[in-house]
């Protein structure tokens, strides 16, 4: 740690820096071509922020996030004045097969939807207090870290951290699939974007699928030694 930061709270976790194999020639094609890449060492989140942290660095900041925001339309003549209402995008499941090259067909954008209404108008986070927050912009998220000493991880440092050093392994646990009975990660289970299996298909409380091997790492914020 740096001379003249802050003592690390207790979540978060060292991760050891080093070369490793960045990226995939096997799935799709933006990870391509798998090359090696080298991170330093960096204290990471254990966890990803939460509804509850969202809400401590609002109540002390009084911070407005970007889908709050009302936009100018002078910024975009043309769009529909509908669409010019502060908002988001809301995962919207489908009636079935969809053409998954279309992803417009489960992302609604939805006016007043925002990290306090996650599913637009009407809904609520009381209950949800410790599920990663979401319909955060880039500038929100480098926000929030700012204000609790941090900074954001760069693509490679949060692929280094995920993968538990396990390099180049297919899972964040190793080669093989998931065994019947097994619950290791929040993927898309069933027949997307139509039916997911029972305990599936939306956000879960942090913390609630088995930790990698540098333990349950969050890894959005960072402080670097």
């Amino acid at each position: 740690m740096a001379q003249g930061k802050s003592p690390l709270p207790d979540d978060m976790v060292l991760v050891s820096g080093g070369p490793f194999r960045m990226g995939s020639d096997d799935h799709y094609a933006e990870e391509m071509p798998a090359h090696r890449v080298t991170v330093s060492d960096a204290w990471v989140d254990r966890h990803q922020v939460t509804n509850a942290d969202f809400v401590a660095f609002v109540a002390a900041t009084g911070y407005t996030t970007v889908a709050e925001r009302e936009l100018d339309p002078a910024d975009d003549p043309e769009a529909p004045i509908e669409n010019l209402a502060p908002g988001s995008l809301v995962f919207t499941g489908t009636r079935g097969p969809v053409d998954l090259r279309d992803l417009m067909q489960w992302w609604t954008w939805t006016p007043g939807a925002s990290w306090r209404t996650p599913r637009g108008p009407g809904s609520r986070i009381e209950g949800l207090l410790d599920h990663p927050v979401v319909h955060v912009a880039y500038e929100d998220a480098a926000s929030f870290a700012t204000r609790v000493g941090k900074d954001l991880a760069t693509e490679a440092e949060w692929e280094h951290a995920a993968r538990g050093a396990l390099d180049g392994s297919t899972f964040t646990w190793g080669n093989d699939p998931e065994g019947a009975g097994e619950k290791r990660a929040n993927y898309w289970h069933g027949q997307f974007p139509w039916r997911a299996e029972p305990g599936y298909g939306s956000a879960m409380p942090v913390g609630s699928f088995p930790a990698n091997g540098y333990g349950h790492i969050g890894f959005r914020c960072v402080r670097r030694p």
